[in-house]
């Protein structure tokens, strides 16, 4: 495989021209940012609610959820493309425009108690520009902040992103607690507000890459999206497995949190560490961090106890960001620079597999079963990044 296509060190200083003139814009990506994952970091919790009133069971926010993912999946690229022309910034608004009215059906068919395949169609409408909303939202964050602070801003956008998927339920359950169909709404609001805030580009402050064209499914892209495809399944199983792992060790399924809590607060300390170093990781740092996650991943398959399963996710959370912002700042770089919202939208995609990948293993095999497989899945992307990076040294070494 050739090169890994790391990002530049961020630590040279950008020349003052490479500074944007107001913090504004940077702000209300920001705000874009946390905002724009409200209705998916929610929906469990308020998909759930609405099924409940309407068809009296709330395995039926299960299906809900499935069908977003699915069609985020199938919608990424080809609606990614449709904006491929237009402006970035007007594309977007219309992405979440859509949404919104497509959430906002959601809204009206639970509160006329509407037949259940309605709201899993519109559900599935919605999720439909998910992935290439992502993908064009990230792409607009080149225009509004100097290459050398990107890994500080992508640090923060992770850390507000981890504080939206730990509000968005307790919002949702807060909420709905008045009324299901109330607490949609309000979400489907607070979903919309991109549609609102999200500034209008200008030019760039990351320099094209030397080809204007090629594929978005190059060797080296598809590693790191495979690699955000394994990580996210990992976390996925944690998240998903937490009321089972709860039960496992003899504790009340509401002690799930035990789990998820300490995995959420352990991401955003990596986001808050990201920020603060300003830097970007080597190859070799990426190695191993991957290797973090897959001994947290055996942690928590293997841990004969709940402190080395907790141990474990702790673990895992607390390089989620650095990884992240590594994968979004080297597909930045390998991407060509027309396709950029393509690859970010991908990216956003790969998490989403990712999550289905291991929705599907829990479903099929046992928790113990499902958390090896996980396991060894990460081992195998490790492996795999680890022999790439040892070819590019090598390859570097014979050439000088």
């Amino acid at each position: 495989m050739t090169g890994l296509g790391a990002p530049p060190s961020s630590d040279v200083a950008s020349p003052p021209l490479d500074r944007p003139r107001s913090r504004w814009p940077l702000l209300c990506w920001f705000a874009s940012s946390a905002t724009l994952n409200v209705p998916q970091a929610s929906a469990p919790v308020a998909f759930s609610l609405v099924a409940l009133s309407v068809m009296g069971d709330a395995r039926g926010g299960a299906a809900m959820i499935l069908a977003m993912t699915l069609a985020q999946v199938v919608g990424a690229i080809p609606i990614t493309r449709l904006g491929r022309n237009r402006s970035a910034a007007t594309f977007l608004r219309l992405l979440v425009a859509f949404r919104t009215l497509a959430l906002a059906a959601v809204v009206l068919c639970a509160h006329y108690q509407a037949p259940f395949a309605l709201l899993v169609a519109f559900a599935a409408v919605a999720g439909l520009v998910n992935g290439a909303a992502s993908g064009y939202l990230r792409a607009l964050l080149n225009h509004f902040t100097p290459a050398s602070h990107l890994p500080r801003t992508l640090g923060i956008a992770a850390t507000l992103n981890e504080l939206t998927f730990v509000l968005g339920p307790v919002l949702a359950s807060a909420l709905g607690a008045v009324s299901p169909v109330f607490a949609l709404l309000a979400l489907t609001l607070l979903g919309a507000i991109p549609a609102l805030l999200v500034p209008q580009a200008g030019k760039s402050h990351v320099e094209d890459a030397p080809h204007a064209e090629g594929s978005v499914l190059s060797p080296s892209i598809l590693l790191w999206l495979v690699c955000a495809a394994a990580g996210s399944s990992t976390v996925a199983a944690i998240e998903i497995g937490a009321v089972a792992l709860a039960l496992k060790f003899g504790y009340p399924p509401t002690l799930a949190i035990l789990f998820t809590v300490p995995l959420c607060l352990a991401s955003v300390a990596g986001g808050i560490w990201v920020s603060v170093r300003n830097r970007t990781v080597s190859d070799r740092a990426v190695v191993l961090l991957l290797g973090v996650v897959t001994f947290g991943a055996a942690l928590t398959a293997l841990g004969p106890s709940l402190e080395t399963t907790v141990a474990g996710a702790i673990l895992i959370g607390l390089v989620l960001a650095p990884l992240g912002t590594y994968y979004s700042l080297v597909l930045d770089r390998l991407a060509p620079p027309r396709r950029r919202p393509e690859v970010f939208a991908l990216l956003r995609t790969s998490s989403a597999l990712g999550i289905i990948f291991a929705s599907a293993v829990l479903t099929a095999a046992s928790l113990s079963s499902a958390l090896i497989v996980v396991t060894a899945t990460m081992f195998a992307v490790t492996l795999t990044v680890g022999v790439a990076t040892l070819r590019r040294r090598t390859g570097a070494v014979n050439q000088a």
